[in-house]
C-alpha cells in the first residue's frame, strides 16, 4: 500500500514538471479606481444621495420626537381615546421612518441599486482593460492586490497596474 502511494506521488510530481509554467500577475484595482475620474464622480454622487436620503429619515425621526414631546406634555389632559390616537400617530411616523430607511439603505435598497448602476460600467471597463493586458502579456492568472488576496510578496515585474492604467488612458 505504501509503495502504491509513493508511486502515485512520484508520477504526479513528474507530471506536474511537464506542465508549462503559468505566468501570474497582479494589479491594484483600488489604486486604479481612485485614478479614474468617473469613479470619483460616481462616489461623490452616491455620497450626495446618501446624505440626502439620511436627512429625509432624520427629519421623520425629528417629527416623531416632536410628536412624542407634545404627547408627554399634553398626556395628563388627554382622554384615553385621544391618547390612543396620538400613540397611533407616533407609531405610524416611526413605521414610516423605518420603511424609508429599509427602502433607501436595505439589502436591495436604493443605495445598493444606485451603486450598482453607477459602478457597473466603470468596473466593466476596468475588467476589460485587465483582461486585455493579461492577454497581451500572456498572463494566465491576474490577482487583485487590493482585494485582500494575501499576497505576501510579489515581484514588481509582475505588477500590471501601470499597464492597465495605460490601457485605460490614466496617468
Amino acid at each position: 500500500m505504501k509503495t502504491w502511494h509513493t508511486l502515485t506521488l512520484a508520477l504526479l510530481s513528474w507530471g506536474l514538471q511537464l506542465l508549462p509554467a503559468q505566468k501570474v500577475g497582479y494589479v491594484d484595482t483600488q489604486a486604479l479606481l481612485e485614478r479614474m475620474p468617473e469613479y470619483k464622480a460616481a462616489e461623490q454622487e452616491i455620497e450626495r444621495l446618501t446624505q440626502q436620503w439620511q436627512k429625509e429619515i432624520d427629519d421623520i425621526y425629528a417629527r416623531v420626537e416632536q410628536l412624542f414631546q407634545q404627547y408627554r406634555e399634553q398626556e395628563p389632559l388627554m382622554s384615553p381615546e385621544m391618547k390612543r390616537r396620538k400613540q397611533d400617530e407616533i407609531e405610524a411616523e416611526e413605521r414610516k421612518a423605518r420603511e424609508l430607511q429599509r427602502k433607501r439603505f436595505g439589502p436591495n435598497g436604493d443605495l445598493f441599486k444606485q451603486r450598482e448602476e453607477k459602478m457597473k460600467p466603470i468596473l466593466d471597463r476596468l475588467n476589460q482593460a485587465i483582461q486585455a493586458v493579461a492577454q497581451e502579456k500572456k498572463f494566465a492568472i491576474v490577482l487583485d492586490r487590493s482585494a485582500g488576496a494575501n499576497i505576501l510578496y510579489a515581484e514588481p515585474a509582475y505588477d500590471l497596474t501601470d499597464a492597465v492604467a495605460a490601457k485605460l488612458g490614466l496617468r
